[in-house]
């Protein structure tokens, strides 16, 4: 474990001012408090999204969320709803949204290295008129959750060129070994490794995507 003593810590935000210089004015003046068009634009565009949430003592969580492009519904100016769909049923950030209203929101775009930023105040939904917009193949959501957006601006695309997430030429998926291995080496499970791979091939998990 890293010693403490060997960290130069940084303890308030004079000294983290001090070491990284104050905000350009046009990253300033980027936040909004309400969807523009483009905003709109962008979450037609956008199949991938990351929620952020933590609990009334501060314990995080990022859930991803996924669906055909559009599948986040833009309910007014300063709403979006975001559809649930089956999983594991851990519901780790949807507690958290019970204990703590808080939310950040990342939307991608395969191919952009731009992103979109929303941040709220969310709302655990379990009916409405709008879920009926929400069914995709066949399947409504029983849970939504609804932002009341505070904060949007789009963030700049150094982090993924810097990380080269769009590059294929850059991927190494075989690099660590599968899904259904590392769960047999890490969790404690009965099942073997070829049971575990039948479970977590891709072919599996499509016949389920819209299950609950």
């Amino acid at each position: 474990m890293p010693v403490a003593s060997e960290f130069t810590a940084i303890t308030s935000p004079g000294e983290l001012r001090e070491l990284l210089g104050a905000p350009m004015p046009r990253a300033v003046a980027k936040e909004r408090t309400a969807l523009h068009e483009r905003d709109r634009d962008w979450l037609a565009q956008s199949p991938f999204c990351l929620i952020a949430t933590a609990d009334a003592e501060g314990n995080c969580d990022v859930s991803p969320k996924g669906d055909p492009p559009g599948f986040v519904r833009v309910l007014d100016d300063t709403t979006i709803a975001v559809p649930d769909r089956p999983g594991n049923r851990r519901a780790d950030g949807f507690l958290n949204i019970l204990a703590n209203p808080r939310v950040g929101l990342i939307f991608l775009i395969p191919g952009r290295g731009e992103t979109l930023r929303i941040n709220g105040r969310a709302t655990l939904v379990r009916e409405a008129p709008f879920f009926d917009d929400l069914v995709v193949k066949g399947h409504r959501p029983s849970l939504a959750l609804v932002v009341e957006i505070e904060q949007i601006f789009f963030h700049c695309a150094k982090a993924l060129m810097r990380s080269k997430l769009w590059k294929p030429e850059t991927w190494e998926p075989d690099a660590l070994p599968s899904h259904a291995r590392l769960v047999k080496e890490i969790q404690p499970v009965d099942e073997t490794v070829e049971e575990l791979e039948r479970y977590y091939s891709e072919a599996n998990y499509s016949k389920k995507l819209y299950q609950a």
